[in-house]
């Protein structure tokens, strides 16, 4: 198992990547955050706490395995309960979820985070916007690596009209901080995200079938990252 790699982003900000997941770990005056806890990294919270020495809270941006595998070592986590069917019945973990919903503030102590709803890719997904920094850590959402539009609670009509509503926030942020892919992003993805995403629904692309998670896929290379959605019945 290879060991995690440790990037400071700022005096405040660390990310934290193994096995092609990114997480993000956030320093305020008062409280540690850490946004997802990876996947088969062993002993995340003391690796968070040795990084930062203040009390420290786990949020999941969503419910899938590469973002809660540590989450075992936390009592509790914040996270959206639309995710707790996908938590609970899907990757059949346990733990107590503190629910978040949109426009909740996270307050770290002259850090304020702000939860922005944006389901789609998972019906809890959430991004956060970083206020004192400018940044959204924006999970898997807007990413330019490949994005899972396929299998259960996943909807491409939901991603889109959740990138949509980020719009909501334009001028507030510089930058986005994702899970996957490359590390910072322009804001310039997000509407080639959805003009990409709303190709694959009016026309479709020149698409490849490939396996992913034992399942039948389409890949939808749209330029700035891939898609991929389910193999629709003949």
């Amino acid at each position: 198992m290879s060991e995690p790699l440790i990037n400071k982003l700022d005096d405040e900000t660390w990310s934290i990547e193994n096995n092609g997941v990114r997480f993000f770990l956030l320093k305020g005056k008062e409280k540690a955050l850490l946004i997802d806890s990876g996947m088969n990294v062993p002993y995340v919270k003391a690796l968070a706490e040795k990084i930062c020495n203040l009390p420290l809270k786990l949020l999941n941006t969503h419910a899938d395995i590469d973002h809660i595998g540590g989450n075992d070592e936390f009592s509790s986590f914040m996270m959206h309960p639309s995710e707790a069917i996908n938590y609970y019945k899907i990757q059949k973990k346990v733990g107590i979820i503190e629910p978040i919903y949109d426009g909740d503030i996270i307050d770290l102590g002259e850090r304020e985070l702000e939860v922005m709803l944006t389901p789609g890719h998972t019906p809890g997904s959430i991004m956060l916007l970083d206020k004192s920094k400018g940044v959204i850590f924006s999970g898997d959402t807007v990413q330019d690596g490949n994005i899972f539009l396929f299998g259960p609670m996943r909807d491409i009509h939901a991603y889109v009209l959740g990138l949509k509503r980020i719009s909501k926030w334009k001028g507030q942020y510089d930058v986005l901080y994702p899970s996957h892919g490359s590390l910072p992003v322009a804001p310039s993805l997000i509407d080639k995200l959805i003009d990409g995403a709303t190709r694959v629904i009016k026309h479709g692309t020149d698409a490849k079938e490939a396996y992913i998670l034992d399942q039948k896929v389409l890949v939808h290379d749209i330029g700035c990252a891939k898609i991929i959605t389910e193999v629709k019945d003949e």
